[in-house]
Order: C-alpha cells, then sequence, then structure tokens
C-alpha cells in the first residue's frame, strides 16, 4: 500500500474512534436532523388558529342589525372542526373606538366594522394588522366567506393600518436577534471553552479573581460584541428596507430592547459554554438550542401559525420577547405601553440567565 494511502487510512482510523468514543456528539448528530424535521415543519406548516379579532357596529350605536349579529356568529365559527382548532377567536365590541385602540395595542389581528343600517350600499371596513403578510388576507378571506354566505352584498373596504409591509421587513427584523445570538455563540462561548482547552482559569493564576467577577466580565465583554452585532445589523436592515423609524424615542427604545437582549442571550450561551470542556460538544447543543430558540421566535411566521404545542415554547423563549418588541417598534411604531411585557421578560430572563451562569462556572471550577 502507498505511504500516502497508509497515512490517510491511520489518520482515518483515529479520527473515526474519536467520533465513536463520544457517545454525546453521535447522540446530537442524530437528533439534530430529527429536530430540524419536527419543529422546522411544525413551525412553517402549520396552520393558522385562533387569530383574535374585534367586530363592532359603526357610530352612531343604533341596535344590532341581523347582519352584525349573523357575521360575528358566523366569524367565530367559520372553519370550526373543534374549539381547540377554531379559525377566528372574535369579540364583539360596543364601541368602534375601543376595539380599534385594542388593534394599536396588538391586543388583535384585526377590526371588523358592519354598517348601522341594513343596506347593501354600505361598506364593511376591515382594519388589519398589516405588520405580517400571512394574517391579513385570510381574515379578509373568511370576512368574503361569511358575506357571501349570509347572501350580503356589502361591499368590504380593508385598510393595512400600518401600511404594506413586505415579508423581507417582517423578516429583517428576526435578523437581528440572530446577529446577537451568532456573535455570542462564537465570541462568548467558544472563547470561554477556548481558555479551557488551553489551561486558563482566571481566578487561580497570579491574582485571585472572584469567580462572580469572572463571569460578570465575560457576559460584559459578550454582551459588547453582541450589542456591536446587533446594533450594525439593525442599520442594515433598516437600509435593504427601507424602512424609517419614526422618532429619536423610537431608536432609543430599539436601543434599549437590543441591549437587554444583548445580556439575555450572553448570559444564556456563557451558562452553557461553562458546561463544556470540548468546543465539539458545545457547538453541538448551542447549534440545537439555536435551531429551537430561533424557529420558534415568530422571526419566520407569526407564532400562531405554530401548532399549540409548540407556541407553549415561546413562553420561556427570550428571542421571541425580543422579536416582538423590536417588531412592534420598527414595523408598527408602538411605545412601552405595548413592549413593556416584552422588557419585563427579558429582564427576568436575563437575570436568570446571569445567576444560572454563577453557579455553573463555580460547578465547573470546583
Amino acid at each position: 500500500m502507498p505511504v500516502m494511502l497508509r497515512g490517510a487510512l491511520a489518520i482515518f482510523k483515529r479520527d473515526f474512534k474519536k467520533f465513536l468514543s463520544n457517545p454525546f456528539i453521535i447522540m446530537m448528530t442524530l437528533i439534530m436532523p430529527i429536530m430540524y424535521l419536527v419543529i422546522f415543519g411544525s413551525a412553517m406548516g402549520g396552520t393558522l388558529t385562533h387569530i383574535p379579532v374585534g367586530v363592532a357596529q359603526e357610530a352612531p350605536p343604533y341596535n344590532d342589525t341581523p347582519l352584525f349579529t349573523s357575521a360575528a356568529y358566523q366569524l367565530n365559527h367559520i372553519g370550526q372542526t373543534d374549539d381547540a382548532n377554531k379559525m377566528l377567536d372574535v369579540t364583539v365590541y360596543a364601541d368602534e373606538a375601543a376595539a380599534k385602540q385594542d388593534l394599536d395595542n396588538g391586543k388583535l389581528s384585526a377590526v371588523i366594522v358592519f354598517p348601522s343600517s341594513v343596506s347593501n350600499d354600505n361598506a364593511v371596513r376591515i382594519y388589519v394588522d398589516s405588520s405580517d403578510s400571512v394574517t391579513p388576507p385570510l381574515i379578509e378571506a373568511a370576512v368574503n366567506q361569511v358575506m357571501l354566505g349570509l347572501g350580503a352584498q356589502n361591499p368590504i373596504i380593508v385598510d393595512k393600518i400600518y401600511g404594506d409591509i413586505q415579508y423581507l421587513q417582517f423578516f429583517g427584523v428576526g435578523v437581528i436577534m440572530m446577529a446577537i445570538f451568532t456573535s455570542t455563540m462564537f465570541g462568548g462561548g467558544i472563547a470561554l471553552i477556548k481558555d479551557r482547552e488551553n489551561g486558563i482559569h482566571e481566578g487561580y493564576l497570579v491574582t485571585p479573581v472572584k469567580r462572580s467577577s469572572i463571569i460578570f466580565g465575560i457576559i460584559s465583554s459578550g454582551t459588547v460584541r453582541a450589542f456591536i452585532a446587533g446594533f450594525t445589523i439593525f442599520w442594515i436592515d433598516l437600509l435593504i428596507t427601507g424602512i424609517i423609524l419614526q422618532s429619536f424615542q423610537d431608536f432609543l427604545l430599539v436601543l434599549l430592547v437590543i441591549l437587554i437582549a444583548c445580556v439575555g442571550v450572553t448570559s444564556l450561551v456563557v451558562s452553557f459554554a461553562s458546561r463544556f470542556a470540548s468546543q465539539q460538544e458545545y457547538s453541538s447543543v448551542i447549534a440545537f438550542f439555536n435551531l429551537v430558540l430561533f424557529m420558534t421566535s415568530g422571526a419566520f411566521y407569526p407564532v400562531i401559525w405554530m401548532p399549540g404545542w409548540l407556541r407553549w415554547i415561546t413562553v420561556i423563549n427570550p428571542e421571541y420577547y425580543g422579536i416582538h418588541a423590536l417588531r412592534s417598534i420598527i414595523l408598527r411604531n408602538q411605545g412601552l405601553n405595548v413592549i413593556g411585557i416584552d422588557l419585563i421578560a427579558l429582564l427576568i430572563f436575563s437575570t436568570a440567565m446571569i445567576i444560572l451562569g454563577i453557579v455553573t462556572y463555580r460547578r465547573t471550577l470546583e
């Protein structure tokens, strides 16, 4: 056998034995494709259900017309096979203004206003949250179907309250969170493991450093890197999509959301990195979490597109809150009254991850 082939065979045997000697890597190699199939397929191929819409009768407040009563009932039961899979969650409002206020605050995806008199000349008006391109056509189609079934000839007028938002603009906000996670994944996490592989453990060298100080220092450094990445992608996103922020206050809110998200994601990544001794194991696990978090964040499609069991992951997904807050500011020009819950969730998650990172790092060194 030629020398070159013998050498190649020896290298092959060595590397393959390393692979077989690490069952964790083998397991992750098999799990990752399955998770792509289950999570990606479910997140992208689900059916929109429980879309929150409001119905009202236009002012002045006459008695409910037969059209309004029948249409509200039909919309609430359209395409329904069971309560778990109903298409629309209809809330009846006595006041059109109150319904529109809830729409502005992000509680509804649309408001449908029916005329107060029984006449085919009076239009049915649909005010839709146009910040995503998936939901509005379905709501409009549902109204058309109900009106056709009732034999009503009223014209239907659709008002996209945020204008024509393209999918590139919708998805562009999600890329900001991707940049934050990617920067932290390749920066703070791998750097920490490389130090461990090289025998560098701060706090045990010449100058003693508290381990809480170590973890705060690592998280702070990773946060700065992640913030730079997120801020840069934010500007690129604005340039590519042509979005214009409405005020300087919106700009400051975007910076605040990016900063808090950076702290939370960096703390999460560092807490994981401190548990692994090799870059190979860390990379496989963090890639898995990157998949789960990003696919369930609403970056690709609205969360209501996902099946119920997958939506529950968004409750503990910091990327969901970050993307929802950024999308509310950038695309809808909404303020603290809407994103306040997102900021609180991000702060709670960041605090929990910092504590976890400190505890995990201590356990690793002791």
